[in-house]
């Protein structure tokens, strides 16, 4: 059974068959994307600062001292990258508006994706606080959350008490952008499900068209014989 199972992993033809399923999630998750970009420039149109302007930069620079928010490393520019606390995706209806946008190293950036891409979070109601709360206490030895932030920090003490700190200094960051904070339980409770109808009539969509523009092509071709 194990040794079957080994072959069908290295079977080229799943392999094809995998990658053709991601290509048509990529497409999906692209039209999320798009969707919570346009509707982030609505809803922030009016407000006092924007997520690309200098002020909200030097606001970012200031609350974290050029350091990653998650892991507090220092930030330089081969290691930072635009980090969306609540990912921007069909399950954390994230938004590119201030208070959600921070910058982050990569490897945070990477780790955090397990969590942002979870249907449902036991650790907390977020995907950046659950990312935050895997402090070696609540999960299964294997998790590899955890196993990251043990690299990071070895020391127990030390792990739980930084994590509890940043966890806390992003707090207070997003309360400090007003807008941001009255918007948010709304869209906590009504993107989600409106994300994902999204996401699956887009796949629909995709595959209809593939099957229909196929069909066509082989129609073509016949005729041509």
């Amino acid at each position: 059974m194990a040794a079957r199972r080994r072959e069908e992993v290295k079977d080229p033809t799943s392999q094809l068959r995998s990658a053709t399923r991601r290509a048509k999630s990529d497409v999906a998750n692209k039209l999320v994307s798009m969707f919570l970009h346009e509707l982030s420039r609505k809803l922030s149109q009016t407000w006092p600062i924007k997520v690309d302007g200098e002020e909200y930069a030097h606001l970012v620079r200031q609350t974290f001292n050029n350091e990653c928010p998650y892991c507090s490393r220092g930030l330089i520019d081969a290691t930072a990258i635009i980090e969306h606390l609540d990912g921007m995706n069909r399950y954390r209806s994230g938004l590119h508006v201030p208070g959600n946008v921070l910058v982050a190293c990569r490897n945070c950036n990477s780790e955090k994706r397990r969590d942002d891409s979870l249907r449902a979070l036991s650790l907390a109601t977020t995907g950046w606080e659950s990312f935050l709360s895997h402090d070696g206490g609540r999960c299964p030895a294997a998790c590899l959350t955890c196993s990251y932030w043990k690299r990071v920090w070895e020391d127990d003490g030390q792990r739980k008490r930084q994590l509890a700190a940043n966890l806390e200094r992003i707090r207070g960051f997003r309360r400090g952008f007003s807008e941001f904070e009255r918007i948010l339980p709304f869209v906590s409770d009504t993107l989600p499900s409106l994300l994902t109808k999204l996401y699956s009539d887009c796949q629909g969509f995709a595959e209809n068209e593939i099957r229909s523009l196929l069909e066509n092509f082989e129609q073509i071709s016949a005729s041509r014989e």
